[in-house]
């Protein structure tokens, strides 16, 4: 594995490779150089002989804050690097569906934005009691676009899905287990040991069987990729409107976005 600026890589257990997601100033969010790293680690994990199994939580007590606030503004401004940040949301979600390795994520604290993304994605996940998942797209004015249509129907049915995602409402550790958001609940205290338990299973297992059990079972989501395709491009056609600048404002100034 090479080396990451904002991922931290270590291996906690003989064939788990953990990643860690470092910005622990900001709750982890993920900046320009972060969201980069977190398209592109999955092939690297995947191409990696050593690897049996992946592991990813944040540093310290929150999974990820989501996007940094300086990076959406510079997308709004910015085509080129609107488009950049496009095909990066785009890989990944397709880069941990088609990771060939299984992927466990330790859910702890507030988990938003990109990092939300794989934590969902993960073909286990583990969440404490009084994580908080909150999908802010429509909060911050553009359309829940980087991962949530592909995943969120399919794992907590339609009807929680808009409920949830329409009016970026938060749940809990413990409320996302109880409608299937995730795979299990712990204690707070326990999220990444119960991780590492199960990341070491999986890397102790047949890696052919497992691998191409998660290849048949991806292929659900792989069925709702045209809807994840045009939520994504919805998401960004929202970053040149009006609608995000007072989202932005209203996350700066912590306050309810008043849109037009």
């Amino acid at each position: 594995m090479r080396d990451y600026e904002k991922l931290k890589i270590d291996w906690p257990a003989d064939g788990v490779l953990r990643i860690v997601i470092s910005e622990p100033g900001r709750l982890n969010a993920v900046d320009r150089t972060g969201h980069r790293e977190l398209a592109e680690v999955w092939r690297d994990a995947g191409a990696d002989d050593a690897v049996r199994a992946v592991l990813i939580r944040g540093e310290g007590e929150a999974f990820s804050a989501g996007g940094d606030l300086s990076m959406i503004e510079e997308m709004t401004r910015d085509h080129d690097v609107r488009m950049r940040v496009f095909a990066e949301a785009r890989d990944i979600v397709y880069n941990v569906i088609n990771c060939p390795k299984p992927v466990v994520s330790a859910i702890q604290g507030p988990a938003v934005g990109a990092g939300l993304a794989v934590a969902l994605l993960a073909d286990v996940s583990v969440a404490g009691r009084t994580a908080r998942v909150i999908d802010g797209h429509t909060r911050l004015g553009v359309a829940a676009g980087d991962h949530a249509a592909i995943v969120w129907p399919l794992l907590c049915g339609l009807a929680k899905a808009k409920y949830h995602l329409l009016l970026c409402e938060p749940v809990t550790g413990e409320q996302a287990e109880a409608m299937g958001l995730v795979s299990l609940c712990v204690d707070d205290d326990r999220v990444h040991e119960r991780a590492l338990e199960v990341a070491v299973r999986l890397a102790n297992g047949s890696a052919e069987a497992i691998r191409l059990t998660k290849y048949a079972l991806n292929n659900w989501l792989r069925l709702a990729g045209p809807s994840f395709d045009a939520s994504l491009a919805m998401e960004f056609l929202g970053f040149t409107g009006p609608d995000v600048a007072e989202g932005v404002r209203a996350v700066r100034d912590k306050r309810p976005p008043r849109f037009s």
